[in-house]
């Protein structure tokens, strides 16, 4: 199940939570506290850490035979929920977990990691907080995950050696960010299918949409302050879209000349051409959007326009594409079409950028002070494979490049990995910390590399359904 799904079904349970609390009790024993009001943020609940959202306890991993392998602890400190799981033999180094974006709902949870039986089993503890609050706040997720070094201290009365910072997703951004304004906290980080572009993401959205509206020959626009009825005049206008580009919601498109179009422009826009790119474009159009707008394409219910710019979270419109140059080929000078398209397309300034600090949507410098590896879907059109890219550059002009390792994975979802692979780039950059030996990645800047039939044969492990692509060689090349 891709990281969309899993969090789309996460969403479900939350809101059915909701519902239940204002139930009657039911006749069956309670085994969870119940959600205790937030301190820190008014009307927000804070979900009991010692329980899942479907009801099970937290309890330790075990072994076949049914012994612990572990302890638990958890608890909720300033408004935000944690969990704690330190192995009966701790190797001393704690891992950070930091998790990704959960909606705007006012239910605050913590789960646990996917390699949660990975760390114990390799004598890592690990700790992660809901954070207090929902919605797209890097800054508090990193205030919440940076805290948690500290509360694992005063929990379990030890402090760790050594401590990575990772997380999947927008925790991806709050990975790289942490490290940036916490350099002296961490030893490493692990960032995948992360947002390590910061406002590139937003970009990434606006993209896509005003050139699917000027190649459909739907004129828009882009309101700084949106009126109340704006979500029902993009519907509008995002019906007039689809049939030009042969986009249907909720299946599988079948793209007019248009359409086809508009394909390269995305590919380009989103890390380039690349395998498994048209399967990849057919999963997400086929794909519905979030809620509200989950009566749309998926990422027609992203247009930064709906918002102002930014979701809400930053005091002004983050994106702007001013200076970009739409390509929809890769040859050195432009065609006519593209020349066409760039003429046609609707511009938008800034109003706003990327915040140095921790308020709105915090800047990600692209300089890392320690190992940093990171994996990415190539076919991932949410938070596009294009973040990697924008990293491994910023920390290029940075002096920062031999820092960072990419890892490409032939899957079309979001944090679409198999528990190998996460297990692979872990233990690498474990090995990396212990013996300052650069592990291998892939050459994502070179076009070329990326354009090839077999990138990401290397570090994919297992099986990514819906990528369709030329079979990687029996043996993976080497970069």
């Amino acid at each position: 199940m891709t990281m969309r799904r899993k969090w789309l079904a996460v969403l479900t349970t939350a809101l059915a939570l909701v519902t239940a609390l204002s139930a009657p009790a039911s006749a069956a024993p309670v085994a969870c506290a119940a959600p205790a009001p937030s301190t820190t943020q008014p009307g927000y609940l804070v979900f009991d850490p010692a329980c899942d959202l479907s009801g099970a306890p937290f309890t330790p991993l075990a072994d076949t035979a049914g012994k612990p392998l572990s302890r638990v602890l958890t608890g909720i400190r300033d408004g935000a929920a944690y969990r704690i799981e330190v192995p009966l033999r701790w190797n001393g180094q704690l891992v950070v977990y930091a998790h990704g974006y959960r909606g705007t709902g006012t239910v605050v949870y913590v789960d646990n990691p996917a390699l949660r039986a990975h760390y114990i089993a390799s004598g890592f503890a690990w700790a992660a907080s809901s954070y207090a609050t929902n919605g797209y706040d890097v800054g508090q997720g990193v205030r919440d995950s940076y805290a948690m070094i500290d509360t694992f201290r005063q929990a379990t009365g030890r402090r760790a050696r050594s401590v990575i910072m990772s997380g999947a997703s927008m925790g991806g951004q709050v990975t790289a960010v942490a490290i940036e304004r916490f350099p002296r906290a961490f030893d490493a980080a692990m960032p995948y299918c992360g947002v390590l572009g910061d406002t590139k993401l937003y970009d990434y959205f606006l993209d896509a949409n005003v050139t699917a509206a000027a190649l459909a020959k739907v004129p828009i626009d882009f309101p700084l302050t949106p009126p109340a009825d704006y979500p029902a005049q993009w519907r509008a206008k995002v019906g007039q879209i689809l049939p030009a580009l042969g986009v249907k919601v909720g299946a599988p498109p079948v793209l007019t000349p248009a359409g086809r179009t508009w394909s390269d422009a995305v590919e380009r826009r989103s890390g380039g051409d690349r395998p498994g790119f048209d399967s990849a474009f057919a999963y997400w159009n086929a794909a519905t959007s979030l809620a509200p707008l989950n009566d749309l394409p998926f990422l027609f219910g992203l247009y930064p326009g709906l918002s102002g710019g930014t979701g809400g979270i930053a005091p002004g419109n983050v994106t702007d594409n001013r200076r970009t140059v739409y390509r929809l080929t890769d040859t050195i000078l432009p065609t006519f079409p593209e020349f066409r398209l760039n003429a046609e397309v609707l511009r938008v300034q800034h109003t706003a950028t990327a915040d140095p600090g921790l308020a709105g949507i915090p800047r990600v410098e692209g300089r890392p002070s320690v190992p940093v590896l990171s994996l990415h879907d190539v076919g991932d059109l949410f938070v596009p494979f294009s973040m990697e890219q924008e990293y491994a550059q910023r920390a290029a002009r940075n002096g920062r490049a031999g820092l960072f390792v990419s890892r490409a994975i032939r899957g079309v979802g979001h944090c679409d990995f198999t528990e190998p692979e996460l297990a692979k780039g872990f233990d690498d950059l474990t090995t990396w910390i212990r013996t300052g030996h650069r592990p291998a990645g892939d050459a994502i800047l070179d076009r070329r590399t990326v354009a090839s039939a077999t990138f990401g044969c290397r570090f994919t492990n297992g099986t990514h359904t819906v990528f369709t692509a030329p079979a990687c060689p029996t043996t993976p090349p080497r970069p």
